[in-house]
């Protein structure tokens, strides 16, 4: 995807991640775009991503997950049009976030907003060290989705995933995607094919600024 062709029209599908302070966002993100594993530094910003998908453009946002953010976090949900709530398995407070401070912020997200539950690092998963049960996550995502129509879905909106190995970070992308944006089947297999391709714009917004008009561009992942 050229800069020009990214940047001549607006998103036609925004996603807004979030979740608490270092379960993963940011390492989730850079799984998908560059296809490894990139240990990350606190977000103290917010990162844009515009990716092409089809004849679509997706604009991507991940946000700082800090606490002190979270009245600002409210100003990225506008219009949003899918959300995904992250949490880390090995951490039960990170899932009680979700419902207690991160779902409210999705009040200024498009009514019709698809909301996809995320357990990461699935990789750090030992016997006995998991916090929050298959069920009791699939069935809050269940509950929260109750805005749309489950039965369009070919699988529940829940996905367990690992940054460090790549497990269902891409899947849970595209079924983001292909339930937001309809493709025709030869556009989705045009847009499977390419997704490892795809350039994507990216930019930073300093969370602490959010009226600046500009927001410096910088590399995906070097926050």
């Amino acid at each position: 995807m050229t800069t020009s062709s990214a940047d001549k029209r607006k998103a036609d599908l925004k996603v807004i991640i979030l979740g608490d302070f270092a379960v993963g966002k940011t390492s989730l993100i850079c799984r998908y775009i560059e296809g490894k594993f990139r240990p990350h530094e606190t977000t103290i910003g917010a990162a844009f991503f515009l990716k092409q998908w089809g004849p679509y453009n997706v604009a991507v946002w991940d946000t700082a997950g800090d606490e002190k953010y979270t009245g600002l976090q409210s100003f990225y949900c506008r219009n949003a049009g899918a959300a995904i709530l992250a949490f880390d398995l090995n951490h039960e407070s990170s899932f009680e976030s979700l419902w207690a401070r991160f779902l409210p912020l999705l009040d200024n997200a498009n009514e019709d907003c698809l909301k996809v539950v995320v357990g990461t690092k699935l990789d750090l998963l030992q016997p006995g060290s998991r916090e929050v049960t298959q069920e009791e996550a699939r069935r809050f995502s269940r509950e929260i989705n109750n805005n749309i129509d489950l039965k369009k879905l070919d699988r529940e909106p829940y996905f367990e995933t690992s940054s460090k190995t790549g497990q269902s970070v891409t899947e849970m992308f595209e079924f983001i995607y292909q339930y937001c944006l309809p493709l025709s089947e030869h556009e989705k297999k045009s847009a499977v094919e390419t997704k490892r391709t795809s350039a994507f714009n990216t930019s930073t917004v300093d969370l602490n600024k959010p009226a600046v008009s500009s927001p410096k561009r910088t590399n995906c992942c070097s926050r």
